[in-house]
């Protein structure tokens, strides 16, 4: 794979960059890593996402095929989103990735400080 094609605006990697490098997309998958969850549940585990902006992340990742939205022929009807096998795959990056923030954590609010 040549790295250097995600510079460029039509590489497709970038399109996958893009979702999976999104902050609420990232929240989703940690949010989902035990099993389904109802909309509501996701909104109070992530905190601080507004319904729209959940809702067109939840969309988005769907059509990715990153997580599968189920609904249960209930009244009121209950919808359940979990993560596909190719969701569940981004918990290895993205605990690679909390791991390192977790390492740094200090040095870089060290560095927002010094620089306020």
């Amino acid at each position: 794979m040549k790295h250097e094609d995600v510079f460029n605006p039509d590489c497709q990697v970038r399109l996958v960059l893009d979702r999976i490098g999104d902050k609420w997309s990232v929240l989703v998958v940690l949010a989902l890593r035990d099993g389904p969850r109802r909309f509501t549940g996701l909104r109070t585990t992530i905190g601080g996402v507004t319904p729209k902006v959940l809702t067109q992340t939840l969309r988005a990742m769907e059509r990715d095929g990153l997580l599968t939205r189920r609904v249960f022929a209930e009244v009121p009807p209950r919808v359940e989103y979990e993560l596909t096998p190719l969701g569940l795959s981004l918990h290895a990056p993205i605990d690679a990735i909390t791991d390192w923030a977790e390492a740094h954590l200090d040095e870089i609010v060290a560095a927002r400080e010094a620089t306020t």
